[in-house]
């Protein structure tokens, strides 16, 4: 529980294939690890998977790719009874939580039936990195949009609240998401926020974003925000552009030969800022900053937009507030 500050990474990410295991760590949940500074020892994982229900299959999945990492990792579940006799002290031991996919509607009544939510909130206050890939990412906001009852995606304002405003997911391999989120957010449903592409993902420290990432070359975070313009609500959209994360070259090294953490390009500063609809700089490290977009009418759009490019080193950018369907 080395963190320097309370931590959160919000992920489209987890488990990647092997070549000779069915499953490694990707790089997304390296950096969770690396987050959390272990110095001397094997980084302690707990994989928590309510949100699918806790399968036994993924488990085994999970404990391969942690063997290979060098990482000692156990499990939480509440299926069909809790497995910990002392879930605090289990979670409070850890140096990162990691959550998987699934129902974000389910996670958060089994965790708050079992008073997990409140553990978390203590384990994030102590320096444990709580991190996690789809409804393992939307769970620490304010709320996002999920497909938890039914085919449908649909707006679950009812978030863990660690972190501002709003997450949405998947949102370029989903075509339903980004309407609906858009939806979500116009109507004032939900915050102001983030949307993840498959890939990225967003670095908290206290309640303030401080790094963009991301383990897929090409892909973007997109700034979402609630606009007003001539009596029109829409919503406006800001491509950021995510640091690139190295690949694993020899996942098979594992953390267990680490003697110092692996933090030189991750932000060392933290802060507090609990405003989602505030203004957020992203700096890359050459330089380039992606910031909110102004207003602008709406415009109705089903699709994806296309881009503007600025000519300056600011992050191509979407300025077009749209009516959600």
């Amino acid at each position: 529980m080395t963190a320097i500050a309370p931590t959160v990474l919000a992920t489209c990410g987890g488990l990647v294939a092997g070549d000779w295991t069915d499953s490694l760590y990707g790089p997304l949940l390296h950096h969770a690890i690396e987050l959390a500074q272990v110095v001397g020892r094997r980084p302690r994982v707990t994989h928590i998977n309510t949100a699918g229900g806790d399968q036994r299959h993924v488990e085994g999945a999970e404990l391969e790719a942690a063997r290979v990492a060098g990482v000692d990792a156990s499990h939480v579940r509440f299926f069909p009874h809790p497995n910990i006799p002392d879930l605090r002290a289990h979670v409070l031991a850890q140096d990162v939580v990691w959550v998987s996919g699934g129902s974000l509607l389910n996670l958060l009544a089994v965790w708050r039936a079992h008073g997990l939510d409140e553990i978390l909130r203590e384990a994030w206050q102590r320096g444990v990195v709580l991190a996690g890939g789809s409804a393992g990412a939307l769970c620490w906001h304010e709320g996002g949009t999920t497909a938890s009852r039914g085919p449908d995606i649909s707006a679950l304002p009812d978030g863990l609240g660690l972190v501002p405003g709003s997450l949405a997911v998947h949102y370029d391999s989903d075509p339903c998401r980004r309407p609906a989120h858009q939806a979500g957010v116009a109507s004032g449903e939900l915050p102001g926020g983030y949307a993840l592409e498959e890939g990225t993902g967003l670095v908290y420290q206290g309640t303030t974003l401080v790094d963009v990432v991301s383990e897929r070359e090409g892909a973007t975070v997109w700034r979402v925000q609630r606009t007003e313009a001539g009596g029109t609500t829409g919503v406006s959209e800001t491509r950021i552009e995510p640091r690139l994360l190295p690949p694993l070259h020899d996942p098979a090294a594992g953390f267990a030969a680490r003697d110092t953490a692996v933090l030189a390009a991750s932000p060392t500063s933290a802060g507090v800022s609990h405003a989602p609809d505030a203004a957020v700089a992203i700096t890359s490290p050459n330089g380039a900053t992606a910031s909110p977009a102004s207003d602008a009418p709406s415009e109705s759009a089903a699709m994806p937009p296309s881009h503007t490019t600025s000519p300056s080193p600011t992050p191509s950018t979407i300025e077009e507030a749209r009516t959600p369907r």
